[in-house]
């Protein structure tokens, strides 16, 4: 059970190092099987989400903080709480599958974001040796 749990581990440290590549994959197999890109896209983003996370929350703890993936959280809870409040404003009742869904994707959005910035720092941080 150890040697599974290793090379689960391992690939998703390979593929979140390049969170393009689980992107592609998965929107050519669903593209491929189904036609609807759009279906597509959003199930490619949902996937993606989760390795964006754990990327920049890693890039996050090289940059001098322990707290990356509590960051992320924090913020995914705000963002949730501002979303839901604006939903109960408007509507009356706040409609949980749509929370979630709109926070997930907003999280690719903005994980997006920092993966490039933070992954442009490390490497300037790398070519103009600064010490890690």
């Amino acid at each position: 059970m150890a040697s599974f749990w290793d090379a689960l581990v391992k690939a998703y440290a390979a593929l979140a190092v390049v969170p393009i590549i689980p992107f592609l994959l998965v929107f050519a197999v669903v593209n491929l099987r189904s036609g609807d890109r759009k279906r597509a896209i959003k199930l490619s983003m949902d996937i993606t989400t989760v390795f964006l996370i754990g990327c920049v929350s890693s890039l996050l703890n090289r940059m001098g903080t322990s707290f990356g993936p509590y960051i992320i959280l924090l913020f995914m809870l705000i963002a949730g709480g501002l979303i839901g409040g604006a939903q109960n404003r408007l509507r009356g009742r706040v409609d949980t599958a749509k929370l979630i869904r709109a926070i997930w994707r907003l999280s690719f959005l903005v994980m997006s974001v920092l993966y490039v910035l933070l992954m442009l720092v490390e490497l300037a941080k790398r070519v103009f040796g600064s010490p890690a």
